[in-house]
């Protein structure tokens, strides 16, 4: 029996069954993403069929598209860093920045130039503690480690100190550091080599720091038991918006040992896990978040690889981002999207299924839903006592069937749908479905 947990009235995602304690005929499923627009193609002259590592973040208004442009070699000093930004992540353009020259003109959107850009990752530092002139930060480097650098603006770039912050690691990936507000610490994401098998397994390893300057010991990504390791080239770690206590990853799965066409050795798809901790993750789903496709182009080494950051760019919708076409001339970055905290969902098929929450308390006065039915299928719920015994006024048989495909609805029963009463108790929560999915549920206002 799992021990009872406080929700509060946060969201709870099932991404996972950390919420789940029985179940019947019904099970967890990935959704995968709508492949959307091509955001950009990487064909101005500092670009390239080498452009890669991107990220993707909202300041404001604006959102921003960070990444590699112009690499002639991994450790070249020549190479750049990219800005692009949008107001709907949709349309992005090139800002002239004139700060660096580039084949005789600094006509373009080069924010940095040097061997550290092979893969530089920014972030907005939302620390309350954060330095103005570092309202901006990032992790980069490749040989030797990584290294700290800060901006007040996103755009002009200083090494927060001459020396690397971290070098245990093989850095030939986008190294992710970000600020946990939940944790209240800055984690980052790198790789390393696991002794997995002979040869090695690409991995990830994780560390913590109080300042973005002094880091700890990395730490291996940990899975359950039974879980395989596989080639995991990148990780784009992100707390998810709305839902922060839980870290989302999207690692490009790097497979070595199968060629399609005749470039390069390899083919990648896109993955999908979470955590709770930062160290502990989940992989309920082994099975590709982002196939390749129909395109041969995406069959090449190194392509489909998520963007590091997660937008919201509606109400209803969180933008995604994905690089297809690596090592080709139309090298290129498309939008994915994905329903608000909608990546996975306890589903149950048409003929019914049900699962019941493990005992938690919570503070709200309803009980709010993001969830989906066909013309045919329902939602029930019942509340029980921490002895599952159904509570009177709750019960199954006073539950009013919900269907329909709504964010945020408040269940009801015949009585109405309040919930306060029951708010600092531990009970728990009896899901019927009938051809439905849970996306995630909350106590709210």
């Amino acid at each position: 029996m799992k021990s009872a947990v406080d929700i509060g009235s946060r969201i709870e995602m099932l991404v996972d069954e950390w919420l789940v304690e029985s179940k019947k005929d019904a099970h967890l499923r990935l959704n995968p993403p709508v492949r959307r627009e091509i955001v950009l193609v990487a064909d101005k002259p500092w670009e390239g069929k080498d452009s890669a590592y991107y990220t993707a973040l909202r300041d404001g208004s604006k959102i921003r598209l960070y990444y590699r442009g112009f690499c002639p070699t991994d450790d070249s000093e020549g190479q750049v860093t990219c800005l692009a930004e949008s107001e709907d992540g949709v349309r992005f353009t090139r800002p002239n920045l004139g700060l660096f020259d580039f084949d005789g003109s600094k006509e373009n959107n080069i924010v940095y130039r040097g061997s550290e850009s092979h893969n530089f990752a920014p972030f907005v530092d939302t620390n309350p503690k954060a330095k103005p002139e570092e309202r901006y930060k990032a992790l980069a480097g490749i040989s030797g480690g990584l290294y700290a650098f800060g901006s007040p603006d996103g755009v002009h770039w200083k090494k927060m100190r001459p020396e690397t912050v971290q070098t245990e690691g093989a850095f030939d990936s986008l190294n992710v550091g970000f600020w946990d507000a939940v944790a209240g610490r800055y984690r980052s994401y790198s790789r390393y080599w696991h002794a997995w098998k002979e040869g090695g397994c690409r991995a990830i390893q994780s560390s913590v720091s109080e300042d973005f300057l002094r880091w700890s010991d990395p730490q291996p990504n940990l899975y359950g038991e039974g879980v395989p390791y596989e080639h995991f080239y990148t990780n784009a770690t992100w707390p998810c918006p709305g839902a922060p206590h839980i870290l989302l990853s999207f690692p490009k799965r790097f497979v070595p040992e199968r060629t399609k066409l005749t470039k390069e050795p390899g083919v990648s798809d896109a993955v999908f896990m979470s955590s709770r901790d930062g160290v502990h993750w989940d992989r309920a789903f082994m099975e590709a978040w982002v196939r390749p496709g129909p395109d041969e182009r995406n069959w090449t080494q190194r392509s489909n690889m998520t963007a590091w950051g997660i937008v919201q760019t509606a109400p209803d919708e969180f933008s995604l981002y994905i690089s297809e076409h690596y090592d080709w001339p139309d090298n290129r970055l498309r939008r994915l999207t994905v329903r608000r905290h909608g990546f996975a969902s306890m589903n149950a098929d048409g003929a019914g299924g049900e699962f019941t929450t493990r005992p938690l308390t919570f503070s709200g006065k309803r009980l709010i839903l993001n969830y989906a039915t066909s013309a045919v299928g329902s939602v029930r719920v019942e509340i029980q006592d921490e002895q599952r015994e159904p509570i009177p006024g709750y019960t199954l048989e006073e539950a009013v069937p919900l269907f329909g495909d709504e964010l945020d609805a408040p269940y009801r029963w015949k009585s109405g749908d309040d919930i306060a009463s029951l708010a600092g108790r531990p009970v728990r929560f009896r899901f019927v479905l009938k051809d439905a999915d849970i996306y995630a549920l909350r106590a709210g206002e």
